[in-house]
């Protein structure tokens, strides 16, 4: 799913889930909202369903779910669990408060 078009110097973020659960959705709504007020029109978020296709967890090292991966700007960072602490994820994928 994409949500935003990236421009250069956009972000793109791979959100991995297991279905329909209340952690995987929660984290999409708060990666969404996170993105929207912070990332406004620089953001692509692809959100992969394990369930749908488990050979992605080994190929791209997923141990847990939720797990938001940032693919660009490199270098590559790693964020588990619901993405409900909104400052600590802000910390993790380099992006400053706006």
């Amino acid at each position: 799913m994409t949500t935003a078009p990236m421009e250069q110097d956009g972000y793109n973020l791979r959100l991995y889930v297991a279905g329909q659960t209340p952690k995987s959705l929660a984290a999409l709504a708060n990666l969404k909202k996170l993105c929207e007020t912070h990332l406004p029109g620089r953001y692509t978020i692809e959100v992969i369903d394990l369930m749908k296709d488990p050979a992605l967890a080994q190929r791209d090292q997923i141990v847990a779910i939720p797990t938001l991966i940032r693919q660009l700007p490199e270098p590559l960072k790693r964020i588990i669990g619901d993405l409900s602490n909104a400052e600590k994820v802000l910390v993790g994928l380099d992006i400053a408060p706006s």
